[in-house]
């Protein structure tokens, strides 16, 4: 195989609001942190361990609308993207650096919104061209508890 992948699914808690920037032209960027969690017990001692790893989630435009709208800290969200490396200046004039998922497809799996309304819904959204003007589409329900006990993550 010559070619290459630059994929990366998570599923984690968002750590703040999403924070959106708009540009003149009618696009925007929306930014928050997600958390994810590994979990095991330590083998000397016995004890349950848990470590949180934190990655900055960037979505664009329509998308970012949504997430806006519909997300709050708390919240937990499946997101698909792409990494990217970004460096710029620090007011202290060090040149600073972070790894950001660019969001290609993401899926609502809880918010404080929709559990007021239905507990067992999720919302699955693809980001499209910013001029695509459409609805979020409703995804089946999220699997049985029972079923996500069993998952590793």
């Amino acid at each position: 195989m010559s070619g290459t992948l630059n994929k990366v699914m998570l599923i984690g808690h968002l750590g703040d609001e999403v924070k959106m920037h708009y540009f003149e032209g009618g696009g925007s960027i929306g930014r928050f942190p997600i958390a994810t969690n590994e979990t095991y017990t330590n083998k000397s001692t016995g004890e349950r361990v848990t470590n949180t790893d934190w990655h900055n989630i960037v979505v664009r435009n329509k998308a970012a609308e949504i997430c806006e709208k519909y997300l709050s800290k708390g919240d937990k969200v499946y997101v698909e993207g792409r990494l990217k490396n970004r460096q710029w200046q620090g007011e202290d004039g060090n040149t600073r650096y972070s790894t950001e998922v660019h969001v290609t497809d993401f899926t609502f799996l809880t918010t404080k919104k929709e559990a007021g309304a239905n507990d067992n819904s999720s919302v699955s959204i693809t980001p499209k061209a910013s001029n695509d003007n459409s609805k979020p589409v409703k995804a089946p329900a999220p699997l049985s508890q029972e079923a996500e006990d069993d998952l590793p993550f």
